[in-house]
C-alpha cells in the first residue's frame, strides 16, 4: 500500500467532494495524517487509509440526514471514549437520523454519542432470535423424548397386564 493518498485520490476514493476535505481538514473533523498543509500553498495534503475510512464514515453519516454539527460533536465524542484513532475498523455506528449511537465492543451496550455517551436501550435482535430458536429445538427435543418414554410406559403396562391375564 502506497505512503499517502492525495486529496484528488482520497475524493475519487471515498465521494467526497475537494471543498469537503479541505473544510473538514480546517474545522479538525477529519486531518489528513500523512502530511498536512500548515496552511502552506503547493503543499499537498496525504491521507492515510484510516483517514480514507474515516472520510467515509462522515460522508454516510451527512449522506444519511446528520448535520455537520451533529457529526462533529459525535467524532469528537468518539476521539475521546471509544480510541478511534487505533481501532477505527472495529467501531460500530448506528443512526436513527436523529443522532448517532456507538455500538460497544461487547455489543450488550448502545451510547448516544451526542449525548456524552448516555446509555440507549439495545436489542440484538438477532441474538434473541437465535435464542429463542434454540429453545424451541430444546423443547421440541424434549418433548420428542418425553413422548417416547410415555410411549415405552404404555408398552410397558399393556406388557404387564397382558402377563397377568395369560
Amino acid at each position: 500500500m502506497q505512503e499517502g493518498f492525495t486529496a484528488q485520490q482520497a475524493s475519487k476514493l471515498t465521494g467526497c467532494t475537494h471543498h469537503q476535505l479541505r473544510y473538514w481538514d480546517r474545522v479538525g473533523l477529519v486531518k489528513p495524517s500523512v502530511q498536512q498543509t500548515g496552511g502552506r500553498p503547493g503543499v499537498r495534503r496525504l491521507y492515510s487509509f484510516r483517514d480514507l475510512v474515516a472520510l467515509r464514515v462522515v460522508k454516510s453519516l451527512l449522506d444519511n440526514g446528520m448535520s455537520l454539527q451533529r457529526v462533529r460533536r459525535a467524532w469528537n465524542y468518539l476521539r475521546r471514549h471509544a480510541d478511534i484513532d487505533t481501532h477505527l475498523a472495529e467501531v460500530k455506528l448506528v443512526t436513527d437520523g436523529s443522532t448517532i449511537f456507538h455500538v460497544t465492543r461487547n455489543e450488550g451496550e448502545l451510547l448516544d454519542a451526542l449525548r456524552e455517551g448516555q446509555l440507549a436501550f439495545f436489542v440484538a435482535i438477532d441474538q434473541i432470535a437465535r435464542s429463542v430458536e434454540e429453545d424451541v429445538d430444546r423443547f421440541e427435543l424434549d418433548r420428542g423424548t418425553f413422548l417416547e418414554l410415555l410411549r415405552r410406559s404404555e408398552d410397558d403396562v399393556l406388557e404387564e397386564m397382558r402377563a397377568s391375564e395369560g
